[in-house]
């Protein structure tokens, strides 16, 4: 019955969450022009379909290893790699071009899931992070396609939320063929909450895994020579309400290094516009990726382009990594560690509570409680050449001590087919 009034709700908003799609395309025109994806219609795929399902940026990036081994496993399998955001799509499309099929996620109504499935017909369905969608877990379950939970977490906060609907929870996680836990405590809160104590494993994080191909270490390489020997710190994935107080941090840090450069990349390209009016009302020179500027001259350089984050990280001497000044729980640390620089990000980081306490345990990362604390470290890490290489090397010792989840979820995954 649960099942039935949740699928009912979800009809009943969907006319309201295709408007708000309608909305959003304005400034993502992909979205506008695929919406149909949303309800399942999707282009048809042939061969051996694993589906592969990442929300965002984010997820998609964690998922790439684990796409590459799959294809070099198995060289006959056909990918469909789906996301929830523009932005997770193109970050796929960047990395992958046309090695695999690509497609929005459809929304979580019976009719959308049914379309869906009858079109991309996969043999497994892999879901990254900790996506549980009712109607595409059970309807893939009903058809026989095993779903693997990849990578997965689950806070405290949301284990007490399925127990507190335990009985449309239950179901729905019964379903899942395999969850792939991070930690030891994640896996603990699965089976708290109805999967079978055989379906759960930990694995690792399989961000651990991070891998950066020889095409981004060579854009990264020749970005970097352009800027000659400048003192260069990057603001990775901001969100609103950080970017004035990075600007701020900004100033502090060319009060002491006058030719320090600060690229600042917002999370989100509805962003871009604004930012650019944020830095250039701070009053710093601005050059901008998409236009192809020269940052050579500059005082920040804004990264609003799609999928070169990674990049802009390795082209950098210092990161910190935003969403984290604000109560957003933060981003990704292992990619700019994965570079063997020094990792900054503020308090708020409980969505990547288990990385981040590997990183402070071997003084992999410095958390800062504010923008001047963060212009402090930056100071006296550009003036400190021998510091600046000793913590990120502590970063990225942390990457190499911790890899080897992807092996364990890719044999997973394998040994289930």
């Amino acid at each position: 019955m649960l099942q039935f009034i949740y699928s009912q709700l979800i009809r009943l908003l969907l006319p309201f969450i295709l408007l708000r799609l309608w909305w959003h395309g304005r400034q993502a025109p992909d979205l506008r022009n695929n919406w149909f994806h949303r309800l399942g219609f999707v282009p048809a795929t042939r061969g051996t379909v694993v589906w592969v399902h990442a929300v965002s940026v984010g997820e998609t990036i964690a998922a790439a290893p684990m796409v590459r081994r799959l294809l070099a496993r198995n060289p006959d399998i056909t990918i469909l790699m789906t996301a929830m955001t523009d932005t997770g799509l193109a970050q796929a499309r960047k990395m992958f071009g046309d090695q695999v099929c690509y497609a929005y996620a459809p929304y979580d109504t019976p009719g959308s899931i049914r379309r869906f499935l009858d079109r991309a017909n996969p043999r497994i369905l892999v879901i990254m992070e900790t996506e549980i969608w009712p109607n595409m877990i059970r309807q893939s379950r009903g058809r026989g396609v095993p779903v693997f939970l990849i990578n997965a977490r689950l806070s405290e906060q949301s284990a007490r939320g399925y127990e507190r609907v335990k009985s449309l929870a239950a179901p729905i996680v019964r379903s899942i063929s395999w969850v792939a836990a991070q930690a030891d405590k994640d896996a603990e809160r699965f089976r708290r909450i109805g999967v079978a104590p055989a379906k759960v494993a930990v694995t690792g994080s399989v961000k651990f895994d991070v891998d950066i191909p020889a095409s981004v270490r060579e854009e990264s390489l020749a970005l970097r020579t352009t800027l000659t020997a400048r003192p260069v710190w990057i603001a990775g994935s901001t969100h609103g309400g950080e970017d004035t107080r990075l600007l701020a941090a900004h100033r502090q840090v060319v009060s002491v290094h006058p030719e320090a450069l600060l690229v600042i990349v917002p999370r989100h390209p509805e962003r871009f516009e604004s930012v650019a009016d944020q830095v250039s009302a701070a009053g710093f020179t601005l050059a901008r990726r998409s236009r192809s500027d020269s940052p050579l001259h500059a005082s920040v350089y804004l990264g609003d382009t799609m999928g070169e984050l990674m990049m802009l990280y390795g082209a950098s001497d210092i990161a910190f990594v935003g969403g984290s000044l604000i109560e957003r729980g933060g981003h990704n640390p292992l990619e700019p560690a994965a570079w063997g620089i020094p990792v900054f990000s503020g308090p708020h980081v409980f969505n990547f509570e288990t990385i981040y306490q590997r990183l402070l345990d071997d003084r992999g990362v410095k958390l800062v409680a504010d923008a001047r604390e963060l212009a402090d470290h930056l100071i006296r890490l550009f003036s400190d050449a021998d510091e600046r290489k000793a913590s990120g090397e502590r970063a990225l010792s942390v990457v190499r001590k911790n890899r080897g989840a992807l092996d364990k979820v890719v044999d997973g995954i394998i040994e289930r087919v």
